[in-house]
């Protein structure tokens, strides 16, 4: 079916919000919601739209962006060299792709390849000076990084300081090194990270990566330290005072190793496109048996010569593409079909299998997404069922194999009612989800406690799942108010918990009272309210109790609010237990009018301000907050509503649209200026 090009754009649209969202959740909440693979699925399909449509490609797609922006708990700092990701391939052909394009771009057919196992952590840059190590760097957002010196310090693989008299080269030590390395977490290690975090009653890390970026980012070395973070060196970025020209990732490896860093572990140089893929088949198998994670391999032209030839765009170099081995499969029994209650009462059913080994790990549980995929699959208990597993996400059913179906097995019926509560459960509306709506589900009063106490809203630091699981079923929480009426006394009487935890956890809840009224908002977890709409919501009304008084009607006038989410807001401050609710939290103390105030007296104030093109002084999302923080408003399309537009460099079909709406026109200088004389500092 050919798209026309209003079908496109609302497609490509889509894609970009999508990806822009799973964006955020990998690379600035360490949070992933998708696999990898899915992910580079909605990357490919807005490339190849974007190749189809090219007056819809815009320099501020997502194509063109190397990750997130950096979190601001940490200094940011600029990176000598960018730190690119790297295009993904998933096939023989895609290589042969790649190495085609290589041999055109630099007119020959003799290229050696540096192959080197893929590591599945957290890339970091290490800057030596004069032999000393003086920073390490997170990649950010590959121009600004984190300065995690700190905690990179902690990691014993990480040489401090240099010796030359250990060095094969002769000569001195570099004046200046910056390098690139992997920061990962062992299996042991997280094994036994889970297993303490698990016996404190927290929330478990779902995987070694996502243990490894949350432990980079704590503001205790302490911490870190306990972790037990290796790394593995990779790259050579720059070098000043070179004792000896290094001419090729060979050599580089060569010289991290006179040096006594600890190198990527697998690696070979590959004479042509054939030897490679025969490395690429031969560690396919090594991986399960490695106690780190690895998600492919890395083909690097070995030549740095032929490297600085073939440059890169802004997103990655092209002389470098990641080998991403196909999502592993594995044949199993499924044994049951379980539901589990979330906090807005959906229904969610999980695989329980006969124990399989599956990319390195046992894999017991897989997904099944809801109702209409368990009737897509026609998916049985007792069944054979195959299952997949791309990254490090719970791996999910993929299908039924039907030949080793045993006679007579039971359809699987959805069940009609909570198998918590025993509550009505049924689909509302035109929503795929079955739905619990009983008001006084257990399942669901614990995942409305986990979702208010999670960092994003209230950050009730100790107060993770286990324990809201205990205190739930002994009765102590009954809404997410009772967690301010928790007695100390009971809480550090319980096995596991001890006097110092319960300290902290109720440091942490009474810190609680004064979060800002948008992360309170956020965290009453109002169907439709996201982060966003909350913190519209906290600058409009400025307190919790004038929100809980406005009109539907008044709602729906709030730009970006829009009807459907006017009719939660109203709904549910309308009800009987939403007023009890707000009536215990302001008697325990907890404030609903701190709001983070916006300067009004502004150029920006109560203006529609739009950003196209890649700015250099800072990333997008820090420019949007500024925006809203002089009492403007980002948006992400041009409009006749449009006043101002802040172009980038490289700015798209945006800056023609604006010129042919008449909308004022600022280059960065001009944005910065005005941001200046606002008193932001910039």
């Amino acid at each position: 079916m050919t798209l026309t090009q209003k079908e496109a754009q609302t497609q490509i649209e889509r894609l970009r919000q999508e990806i822009e969202m799973h964006n955020r959740h990998y690379y600035l909440e360490s949070r992933p919601v998708i696999s990898d693979f899915e992910f580079d699925k909605l990357m490919h399909r807005l490339i190849e739209l974007e190749k189809k449509f090219p007056d819809l490609a815009t320099s501020d797609s997502p194509t063109q962006r190397v990750g997130g922006a950096p979190l601001s708990a940490f200094k940011q700092v600029k990176h000598r060299i960018p730190m690119l990701s790297l295009d993904n391939t998933y096939s023989s052909e895609e290589l042969r792709d790649f190495d085609q394009r290589v041999h055109k771009f630099l007119g020959r057919d003799n290229v050696e390849y540096f192959v080197e196992e893929k590591i599945d952590g957290v890339s970091l840059s290490l800057i030596y000076e004069n032999g000393l190590l003086i920073r390490g760097l997170t990649r950010g957002d590959g121009r600004t990084g984190d300065d995690v010196t700190e905690n990179v310090k902690t990691i014993r693989s990480i040489p401090l300081r240099l010796n030359a008299r250990k060095a094969s080269y002769p000569g001195k030590l570099p004046k200046l090194l910056e390098i690139r390395a992997e920061a990962f977490i062992p299996h042991k290690s997280f094994d036994a990270i889970n297993e303490e975090k698990e016996r404190r009653g927290e929330e478990l890390f779902a995987n070694p990566r996502n243990a490894c970026a949350g432990t980079l980012k704590q503001l205790n070395p302490k911490i870190v330290a306990a972790r037990k973070l290796d790394a593995l060196i990779h790259g050579l970025a720059f070098m000043e005072g070179n004792p000896r020209a290094i001419q090729s990732q060979k050599e580089a490896f060569e010289f991290f190793q006179a040096l006594e860093f600890k190198t990527i572990l697998h690696f070979k140089l590959c004479k042509n496109i054939e030897k490679v893929e025969e490395f690429i088949e031969a560690f396919r198998d090594k991986r399960a048996t490695l106690d780190y994670d690895t998600d492919g391999m890395v083909v690097k032209v070995n030549s740095f010569r032929d490297q600085k030839a073939l440059g890169g765009t802004s997103k990655s170099p092209r002389w470098a593409i990641a080998y991403k081995y196909p999502a592993e499969r594995a044949e199993t029994i499924l044994e049951d079909i379980r539901i589990q209650v979330g906090r807005t009462g959906v229904l969610t059913p999980v695989a329980i299998l006969k124990p399989v080994q599956l990319s390195g790990t046992t894999v017991s549980r897989a997904s099944l997404h809801n109702q209409d995929e368990i009737e897509r699959l026609d998916v049985r208990i007792g069944d054979y069922v195959r299952i997949e597993k791309s990254g490090e996400i719970i791996p999910k059913v993929i299908e039924v194999v039907t030949t080793k179906r045993i006679k007579n097995l039971s359809k699987f019926h959805y069940p009609k009612n909570c198998p918590v509560c025993g509550g009505k459960a049924t689909k509302l509306g035109a929503e795929v989800a079955v739905r619990c709506i009983s008001p006084t589900c257990p399942a669901q009063l614990k995942g409305k406690i986990r979702h208010f106490a999670q960092r994003d809203a209230m950050d009730i630091e100790g107060l993770g799942q286990v324990w809201i699981d205990t205190f739930v079923e002994k009765g102590w929480l009954k809404d997410v108010a009772d967690i301010y009426g928790l007695d100390s006394k009971k809480v550090e009487g319980l096995e596991r918990m001890g006097k110092k935890s319960t300290e902290n956890l109720f440091r942490g809840i009474e810190e609680s009272k004064r979060r800002s009224l948008e992360r309170i908002i956020y965290g009453l977890g109002i169907l439709d309210v996201g982060e966003h709409a909350a913190h519209l919501l906290a600058q409009k009304f400025g307190d919790l109790r004038e929100l809980a008084k406005a009109r539907r009607e008044d709602l729906e006038r709030i730009r970006e609010i829009g009807p459907v989410t006017a009719a939660s807001l109203y709904e549910f401050f309308h009800e009987t237990e939403t007023k009890k609710l707000m009536e215990k939290l302001v008697r325990a103390g907890v404030r609903f009018d701190f709001v983070e105030k916006i300067k009004l007296a502004t150029p920006f104030s109560g203006k529609t301000v739009v950003i196209t093109g890649t700015l250099e002084k800072f990333e997008r999302t820090k420019a949007e907050a500024m925006i809203r923080s002089l009492g403007g408003h980002p948006s992400g399309s041009v409009s006749k509503k449009t006043d101002f537009l802040v172009c980038g460099q490289e700015a798209g079909s945006k800056l023609n649209k604006a010129k042919e709406l008449g909308i004022k026109i600022l280059d960065e200088k001009a944005f910065v200026k005005m941001l200046e004389e606002s008193g932001v500092e910039v």
